[in-house]
């Protein structure tokens, strides 16, 4: 073996190659390249996959009118609320890896139905739009949560909580270059396809991600359950439907990341309410509103995208998941008083691009780390209520408290004020994860692994 950059790497490989540049955006360990490729491959193919179908559940939106919000994240809600036993039952009862091939070959024929469906009664444009598409808003929005918290609950229980510091924001960024690859199908292909022929397209995509699913390397994990015997990682879960609910309000660990979650939702949408208030004051021609929001995506995105491969393994491994937690409520609290104190587009351009790639690029990774620790059964159960339920919960909490602050008179600059304590409470919960994520990282270190193991 050579050394390149303190990495690891065989003497037979190319410094100027393809694995040559992997190393470089990446620090990998002698076996981890093809698990890392893997991974994010699949993360691609799941992420342009919801990214097709996203814009025409925007339009679907746009055509209804705000006046109907409430009633869509509602309706979302319940979904999740619905469809978490659901999923519980299943993965109490499958091997891992069938119970994802499950889960997403359901989805990709749910897509098929839909475009069937389309086809006979006219899509969203015919005369049974009025249900076909609020139904179809709330499936995407149930579905899309659902996937990710899936796939990352795979990720944390194939990675060790090492490897996911240093490989998370990498496989982040397939799914980041997916989702920039999604929304650039769509663009493309909506005219000559419609919006019914890109369901077939988007649902072909998750079949490509349940592909490379199954050709995941094996666990790098050797889990070691409670009774000191080791788990087999491709086993079933076992388990009730309902475990998640009752493990989280047991575990103040867990009760914690929903708190961070919580607030996380509730803070992006005082942020989004008041993008809508400060970008319809700046552009009143709407084609130029819709250029000037697809910009600001495309800042995000390719943001999110530098943070992933160059900055957030970095900076995770070195100065730990609390401080990787902390930095975006920091900034959201620094950026509600900056918006406050000036209420412009400039001040807004700034917040919203610097938050949410941060979010999706540093935060979002380091969140991801934090189940490294946790059981398997939390791996699967427990995370998938806090990535649907709790965060489409403060969706809807959120729209409930800016239209009671708007009730009462309050503005913009004083509901942005109101919204910068909470940056600090988020931040207090943030260094908090931080510090209980490392003692049980410790902790876990610290249990002896059975003889068969230690000696294998």
């Amino acid at each position: 073996m050579a050394q390149q950059d303190g990495v690891a790497v065989s003497a037979g490989a190319a410094p100027g190659g393809s694995r040559g540049v992997l190393h470089r955006l990446v620090t990998l360990e002698p076996g981890e390249a093809r698990a890392a490729m893997t991974a994010a491959l699949f993360f691609f193919f799941l992420l342009s996959g919801y990214f097709v179908l996203r814009p025409i559940r925007e339009d679907i939106s746009a055509a209804l009118g705000p006046a109907m919000l409430p009633w869509l994240y509602g309706g979302t809600l319940t979904g999740t609320l619905l469809i978490n036993p659901a999923l519980g039952a299943l993965v109490a009862r499958l091997p891992i890896r069938r119970y994802l091939a499950v889960v997403y070959h359901s989805f990709a024929a749910s897509l098929v139905v839909c475009f069937v469906v389309w086809r006979v009664l006219g899509g969203v444009d015919g005369p049974q739009a009025r249900w076909l598409g609020p139904a179809y808003f709330v499936w995407v929005s149930v579905f899309n949560l659902v996937i990710t918290s899936v796939f990352w609950a795979f990720m944390a229980d194939t990675f060790r909580v090492d490897q996911g510091k240093r490989l998370f924001g990498f496989i982040g960024a397939g799914g980041t270059i997916g989702a920039i690859t999604g929304a650039s199908i769509t663009a493309v292909l909506v005219k000559p396809l419609g919006s019914t022929g890109l369901l077939l397209i988007s649902a072909a995509l998750f079949e490509c991600a349940v592909f490379c699913m199954w050709r995941m390397p094996g666990t790098f994990r050797n889990a070691v359950s409670a009774t000191g015997e080791r788990e087999d990682a491709e086993a079933k879960v076992g388990g009730t439907a309902l475990a998640g609910v009752s493990h989280i309000l047991r575990s103040p660990y867990l009760l914690a990341i929903s708190a961070w979650m919580f607030l996380m939702t509730l803070t992006n949408g005082i942020l989004y309410a008041q993008q809508v208030e400060i970008v319809g004051a700046a552009f009143t021609d709407r084609a130029a509103r819709t250029v000037f929001l697809a910009r600001l995506d495309f800042a995000v995105q390719t943001l999110t995208l530098v943070l992933q491969l160059l900055v957030t393994g970095r900076v995770i491994r070195r100065v730990g998941v609390g401080v990787a937690l902390a930095v975006i409520p920091l900034f959201t609290m620094l950026g509600f008083s900056a918006l406050a104190l000036s209420p412009v587009l400039t001040t807004f351009v700034i917040f919203h691009v610097a938050r949410r790639g941060g979010l999706n690029g540093l935060s979002g990774p380091a969140r991801e780390v934090l189940y490294t620790v946790v059981s398997r059964e939390d791996k699967y159960k427990s995370k998938s209520v806090i990535d649907t339920f709790v965060y489409r919960g403060g969706d809807q909490v959120t729209a409930w408290v800016y239209a009671g602050l708007r009730w009462l008179g309050l503005g913009l600059v004083p509901i942005a004020w109101l919204a910068a304590p909470l940056g600090v409470v988020w931040l207090g919960v943030a260094m908090w994860l931080g510090r209980r994520h490392g003692v049980m990282t410790t902790s876990a270190r610290a249990t002896p692994l059975p003889t068969a193991v230690a000696t294998a």
